[in-house]
């Protein structure tokens, strides 16, 4: 008789999702420059920098 294992998918429970994203070189050297300076990895500061911008961002309708 042939046992079945059963793995449920995991759920993100730390509430981070995986996301790919095109970046220009230059800003991909800012980045790193940061990085080295800061001593974060580069996923750190992304999260940081866009948390801080998200919080500045106003939305407006075209006229």
């Amino acid at each position: 008789m042939k046992r079945e294992i059963l793995i449920s998918r995991k759920k993100g429970e730390d509430g981070h999702k995986v996301v790919s994203v095109r970046m220009r070189e230059d800003t991909l050297a800012k980045l790193d420059e940061l990085s080295a300076q800061t001593n974060r990895s580069r996923n750190e500061l992304i999260n940081l920098l866009l948390e801080e911008a998200l919080k500045d961002v106003t939305v407006v309708d075209e006229t």
